[in-house]
C-alpha cells in the first residue's frame, strides 16, 4: 500500500543515489491505482454538503496534486538514468542486465539502446561514402553559362545549393540565377 510520504522516501532516495534505484515490479500500477483511490475520495467529498466536507476536499485535491507531482518528478528522474545507461551499454556493445528497471522502463531502455547505434552506424556509414553530387530539385528551364570569375557556394531560394565555380567553369542553373550572374557581369551566356 502507498502512501504519500512512501512515494516521496522514494523520490529522495533516487535523487540521492547516482544508481537506478530497485522498485517493486508493480510500482506505477499500484501508483496509478493509489492516484484512483484518492480521486474516488475526493469525488465522495464532493458530493457531501457540509463545510467541513469541503475542506477535506480542498486538502485531498492538495494531496492529489502533491502525488501526480512526486510521481511524474520520480519518473524523469529514473527516465535520466536509464538514458544515461542505454548510452553506456550503447558504447560498450555489452548489453547490461538491469534488474533495476520495471517493465514499463524496459522498451524504454532498449530502443534508446538501439536508436543510439543505428545513429552511429548511419553517421559513420555515410561518412565512408564518397560524397555525390546533388542534382537541382526544379521545375524551371536552365540556362548554359560560363563563369568570368570564382563565385563560392551559394543557396537558391529553392534552398537547391549552387557552386563553387572557379573562372571559364560551365554550368547549366535556372534561368533566373543565370539572368542574374549574366547581369552583374559574373557570368556570360553559351
Amino acid at each position: 500500500m502507498l502512501t504519500f510520504e512512501a512515494l516521496y522516501n522514494i523520490l529522495r532516495k533516487e535523487k540521492t543515489f547516482q544508481e537506478l534505484q530497485k522498485l517493486d515490479q508493480d510500482f506505477y500500477k499500484n501508483a496509478f491505482n493509489y492516484i484512483e483511490e484518492k480521486k474516488k475520495l475526493l469525488s465522495s467529498q464532493k458530493e457531501k454538503d457540509s463545510i467541513f466536507a469541503q475542506a477535506e476536499s480542498k486538502k485531498t485535491e492538495t494531496q492529489l496534486e502533491n502525488i501526480k507531482k512526486v510521481i511524474k518528478e520520480l519518473y524523469e528522474k529514473r527516465e535520466g538514468k536509464i538514458i544515461q545507461l542505454a548510452l553506456l551499454a550503447s558504447k560498450s556493445d555489452s548489453k547490461t542486465t538491469i534488474d533495476s528497471l520495471l517493465p514499463e522502463e524496459i522498451q524504454l531502455y532498449e530502443s534508446t539502446i538501439n536508436l543510439l547505434k543505428n545513429q552511429k552506424q548511419s553517421l559513420f556509414d555515410n561518412s565512408q561514402k564518397p560524397e555525390e553530387p546533388k542534382s537541382i530539385k526544379t521545375n524551371q528551364e536552365l540556362k548554359l553559362i560560363r563563369f568570368k570569375e570564382e563565385i563560392q557556394k551559394f543557396v537558391d531560394p529553392d534552398l537547391n545549393v549552387h557552386g563553387p565555380f572557379k573562372e571559364s567553369d560551365i554550368a547549366n542553373l535556372p534561368i533566373k540565377i543565370a539572368d542574374l550572374l549574366i547581369k552583374k557581369e559574373k557570368a556570360e551566356e553559351l
